[in-house]
């Protein structure tokens, strides 16, 4: 379905576990070529499977350790994609990081360390793609994952909410500046998506009952299901989707208190 991606060059961040997991392994099934960032070692085992399953179905990968809130990390993360393929075609800046801590609790440094990776890390990121592109001349992708806690405030996470929902207007705000050159940039936002992170969360009856909640479609989604959309955004098929937020979640964002009242 998505011959266009066949040999482009895809450098995703977060690549090692979750959704960023399964990006990579989607772009290789569609014969991308991978280039898998990680930031921990811990990672290694599972990226070892990803890159066997990408060359298995025809594709190509590499992985790059690399810390997404270090500008100098990530120059080197694409210029690895350069010197190993010769290019850069679309950049997914997936890494992401949240643990829950009362805003009155919450210290500077658990503030920044959110910020760092969720925002600033997209920022470089998506920096180093177009002047890639650019210096290039090549119309590029960008994809970031946001979060549907860009428009849903959630308590108790104050700095993720407050990266997502800047994520959104620089978003926004590059694709406004850049779609003149032919770069498409867009956001994927899920919901409550089912990862090896969050496997044990929603296996406890009482919290998937309490998610089942405030989804409309009455499920969780699947890593792949968010993978789709990436591959339709970096594709052909998007060639005129400029400065949007496709949200993955189910309906979440959609205001399901309602669904059971009268009006």
């Amino acid at each position: 379905m998505f011959e266009d991606l066949k040999g482009k060059v895809v450098v995703i961040t977060g690549a090692g576990s979750g959704i960023g997991k399964a990006f990579a392994e989607s772009f290789g099934k569609a014969q991308a070529k991978v280039v898998m960032n990680y930031r921990s070692d811990r990672h290694l085992e599972a990226m070892e499977q990803s890159i066997n399953l990408i060359e298995e179905a025809g594709g190509q990968a590499i992985k790059v350790q690399a810390d997404v809130s270090v500008e100098a990390d990530v120059n080197k993360l694409v210029q690895a994609a350069v010197d190993e393929y010769g290019t850069l075609d679309i950049m997914l800046n997936n890494a992401g990081y949240e643990k829950p801590i009362p805003t009155h609790e919450m210290s500077v440094e658990e503030w920044n360390k959110v910020i760092d990776i969720n925002l600033t890390g997209a920022f470089i990121g998506a920096k180093a793609a177009v002047k890639q592109f650019l210096k290039e001349d090549k119309k590029g992708v960008i994809i970031n994952t946001s979060s549907v806690h860009d428009t849903i405030p959630w308590p108790n996470y104050a700095n993720y909410a407050a990266s997502k929902g800047g994520l959104k207007l620089m978003m926004e705000t590059m694709s406004m500046e850049y779609a003149q050159h032919g770069i498409r940039i867009n956001n994927i936002s899920p919901g409550a998506i089912v990862t090896e992170h969050t496997k044990e969360k929603f296996s406890d009856p009482k919290t998937r009952e309490e998610t089942l909640e405030m989804i409309p479609a009455k499920e969780i989604g699947e890593a792949d299901q968010v993978a789709n959309v990436a591959l339709f955004l970096a594709s052909d098929f998007s060639s005129y989707i400029h400065g949007t937020t496709i949200y993955v979640d189910g309906g979440m964002t959609n205001y399901p208190a309602f669904m059971g009242g009268k009006g």
